[in-house]
């Protein structure tokens, strides 16, 4: 494994947000929307190239982001999950960058991600050449996290809505954990989203 080699991000904003019954990308949080914020924490992050994965709403998601130096797909598939997203991620990312050395997927309803967050990922996986290095919280490992590029195959023969958690779990005895406490704190519903309101935690991890 080269230092020099880029870890690209992968950020999945393409559900339909069904049980909160509005895109949740858009909602409002410290002053700019969960989407705006994880392109931009990400952008901020020593990770490169970035890809977006669209898929219900993207024209009205896409213009949100269109400021920022990140490369954005449409996943014409997305009601099969986001097994299938991360496949069409992981595609586009080597299409940009054939060499990239591994991929952080994030995803948009974690408004605890930071730029801080995804370079521990990055410093922990060339620290020890891990497989995955993933984040742990509420007693379980999840994203976001990062794969090697040697899962490149198994990522993108995902379809169904397991998701990253599903490899996870499978190569769990060669995964690395970062403490991530806040990582547990995700907004589906609008209880979620008046519970973190109310709460006004601190972003900052």
């Amino acid at each position: 494994m080269k230092l020099n080699q880029n870890i690209g991000l992968i950020i999945l904003a393409a559900g339909a947000s069904l049980r909160y019954g509005a895109p949740k990308q858009l909602l409002s949080f410290n002053g700019e929307t969960f989407l705006r914020r994880i392109v931009r924490e990400s952008v901020e992050s020593v990770c490169q190239p970035i890809v977006t994965v669209f898929g219900a709403d993207a024209l009205i998601l896409s213009r949100h982001v269109d400021k920022f130096a990140v490369h954005t797909i449409q996943n014409k598939d997305w009601k099969k999950g986001m097994g299938a997203s991360i496949s069409v991620g992981i595609e586009e990312l080597l299409e940009i960058d054939e060499e990239v050395a591994g991929a952080v997927i994030t995803v948009c309803d974690q408004p605890f991600v930071n730029s801080r967050v995804i370079n521990r990922l990055v410093q922990n996986f060339y620290k020890n050449q891990a497989l995955i290095v993933a984040s742990r919280y509420a007693e379980t490992l999840g994203v976001p996290a990062l794969f090697s590029r040697r899962l490149f195959p198994e990522l993108t023969a995902l379809k169904n809505n397991g998701g990253a958690k599903e490899l996870i779990k499978r190569f769990s005895a060669e995964t690395v954990a970062i403490d991530f406490s806040k990582g547990e704190i995700d907004i589906d519903t609008p209880e979620d989203f008046h519970r973190l309101k109310t709460n006004l935690l601190n972003v900052d991890e």
